[in-house]
């Protein structure tokens, strides 16, 4: 019997679809909600599963064959870098208070999973508008005396890009080291040729990724660091990209409110090690830290600050998902508050009863997300997983905006600011940097900011959630149990 071209392409189709059923199962074996995702996916959508697969799925095998040697390389370069300035990892008498055993636990976590250095000498400047971070560091690009190394997930080809792009273009003509490192899919929005001014007077421009068509094809695996190292003695941390949109010029996702950080400090090193780990990976070149008075600037008791402070990076070059689980140690070493921001709220099962058993035993807990989202079918999810948690009395509070920002402030006591979001995509497929830091001060200046941000938010009480349409709750059933794959 001969058969038509159609039976063979769908007896194909479905070939493959179990083909790949039976890969997602076994790769994804380990996470039994990821698998449930994929084999779902592949047999409801056998065409468009196929192709989904093919872009977001495999993470097992190419984090295995790819990014481990990476990580590898990471701990070698952080011994090195602590040999070369004679640093110690953990110093109690660093300390510029008594901190409880839940702190020094957790400092002691970080640098066991991360090798985290505690530093207690940092100044921070905490920016909750883009405007006032762009002109702090244009500020610094233009007085820069020796480097400047920036990493970012987006850089935009617009306005506020373009007035960045021409100060690097500018210090790099004067002699200065610019190195700029970005993510591939970025150069989607922005292509190399609008670094040419950069490049032409010296710079040096990366992407983090090669150019290939399997690179591209493989979205899951994004660099979401935002840094900034400054003559190895000025840093930048925190959610704002470069682009116009983080001005609030979007006008359908504004007003846009976001956090940043400046750092002053030895946590400054941290960062700088940070970049030179990525960039030795983009570049497939090697460095010693042996120009220690170049990258790394000796302290200036006088213009740092007291604040305790660790860098922590995650993402398939590690082997624990490590910010999350320094977020989750946290969660439960709390006994008074726990506040998040968080852009997108799709948590694994592991950070969701963490934040249920801090609830169950008193611990007041308050979220805060967007009243208006960037990504509606992430925020379908989020709007699921709000189910999980004011059930157990969590409030959760809407901002009237866009909220971008990534920050949770533990009991006054301690806080995370960074690039990591709280959903499952940040926790364990992006690269992400987070600092943690450590005191009453940094931490109840983060809880001012935090409590001033819901005067801009409204609640979202149980029975105004309660009483979505049956078809919203329907979608956002759909998206909840696709969550692991968005």
């Amino acid at each position: 019997m001969k058969l038509s071209l159609y039976t063979i392409i769908s007896i194909t189709i479905i070939l493959i679809n179990i083909l790949l059923i039976i890969t997602a199962v076994f790769i994804e074996r380990k996470k039994p909600v990821n698998a449930l995702s994929w084999v779902l996916t592949l047999s409801l959508l056998p065409l468009a599963g196929f192709i989904l697969y093919l872009i977001f799925g495999r993470s097992y095998h190419i984090k295995k064959k790819k990014f481990l040697i990476k990580c590898d390389r990471s701990k070698q370069y952080c011994q090195e870098l602590h040999n070369t300035l004679d640093i110690a990892f953990y110093d109690e008498t660093k300390f510029h208070e008594p901190y409880d055993n839940n702190i020094k636990e957790l400092i002691k976590f970080n640098i066991n999973t991360s090798q985290s250095t505690f530093t207690n000498d940092n100044k921070v400047t905490i920016f909750t508008s883009a405007e006032e971070k762009y002109g702090e560091l244009l500020k610094d690009i233009y007085a820069a005396k020796s480097s400047i190394h920036i990493l970012y997930f987006i850089i935009q080809n617009d306005i506020i890009g373009n007035k960045i792009i021409a100060a690097l273009a500018q210090k790099a003509k004067e002699g200065l080291e610019v190195r700029v490192l970005f993510d591939h899919g970025a150069k989607l929005l922005t292509p190399l040729k609008t670094y040419k001014p950069i490049i032409e007077n010296g710079g040096e421009v990366l992407c983090f990724l090669s150019n290939t068509v399997s690179n591209y094809l493989r979205v899951n695996f994004r660099n979401h660091r935002k840094v900034v190292i400054i003559d190895g003695g000025i840093g930048y941390i925190g959610g704002i990209n470069i682009g116009d949109e983080y001005l609030g010029l979007n006008k359908k996702i504004s007003p846009w409110r976001d956090t940043h950080m400046k750092i002053i400090g030895s946590s400054v090193h941290c960062l700088q090690l940070k970049f030179f780990e990525d960039w030795i990976y983009a570049s497939k070149s090697d460095m010693e830290f042996v120009d220690t008075e170049k990258y790394f600037m000796p302290i200036n008791k006088q213009n740092s600050g007291s604040t305790g402070m660790q860098i922590v990076s995650s993402g398939p070059d590690t082997k624990y998902e490590e910010i999350k689980r320094s977020m989750i140690k946290m969660v439960n070493s709390a006994k008074r508050s726990i506040f998040i921001q968080t852009p997108y709220f799709v948590p694994d099962s592991t950070f969701l009863e963490a934040l249920q058993n801090a609830a169950l035993s008193g611990v007041k807990i308050i979220i805060q997300i967007p009243k208006i989202p960037d990504k509606p079918y992430v925020y379908k999810a989020t709007m699921a997983f709000v189910a999980d948690v004011i059930d157990y009395g969590i409030k959760v509070y809407l901002y009237k905006g866009f909220l971008h920002a990534k920050m949770m402030v533990i009991d006054d006591e301690c806080c995370t600011i960074g690039t990591s979001n709280i959903d499952v995509r940040s926790f364990s497929l992006n690269f992400e940097i987070n600092a943690f830091m450590y005191g009453k001060e940094i931490s109840q200046r983060c809880a001012k900011i935090f409590n001033e941000d819901l005067e801009m938010c409204e609640l979202l009480s149980k029975e105004k959630y309660q009483n979505r349409g049956f078809f919203i709750k329907i979608q956002e059933s759909i998206f909840r149990l696709l969550s692991p794959i968005l």
